[in-house]
């Protein structure tokens, strides 16, 4: 059985991909490890509307049980999928309609973080 621990694979990684397998727009992966304390990766996408939102968000869920990874700690905001929050632990993923995105600006937010390179290593 593979190993399940979130620090073993890459699932930020995973769970930008699974996004991204949804039609997802602007994903991003924001390393804030070394400055929040409780989780290593941001990851922050778009879906066009509330419907896309929720396929991204099961999409997310969905691919990384199938690889037998972590299952999300909490999952907030699926009642208006404006803005999805699923808490992983060691990365969160969040999922933005684009006007919410676009208000609070969260990457703006944590711009002077690192950025994680990962589609380059997604296709590995």
């Amino acid at each position: 059985m593979t190993d399940t621990t979130a620090d073993s694979h890459d699932w930020h990684i995973v769970a930008a991909q699974a996004a991204e397998d949804k039609i997802a727009t602007d994903t991003i992966i924001i390393d804030v490890g070394d400055v929040i304390g409780i989780t290593e990766f941001f990851v922050i996408t778009s879906g066009a509307n509330t419907r896309q939102v929720r396929a991204i968000v099961e999409s997310v869920e969905e691919e990384i049980t199938r690889l037998y990874g972590p299952k999300p700690i909490r999952i907030e905001g699926m009642d208006s999928a404006q803005w999805v929050l699923m808490d992983f632990g060691a990365f969160v993923v969040h999922v933005f309609t684009t006007e919410v995105r676009e208000y609070y600006e969260l990457e703006r937010l944590w711009g002077d973080r690192p950025r994680v390179a990962w589609q380059t290593a997604a296709n590995k």
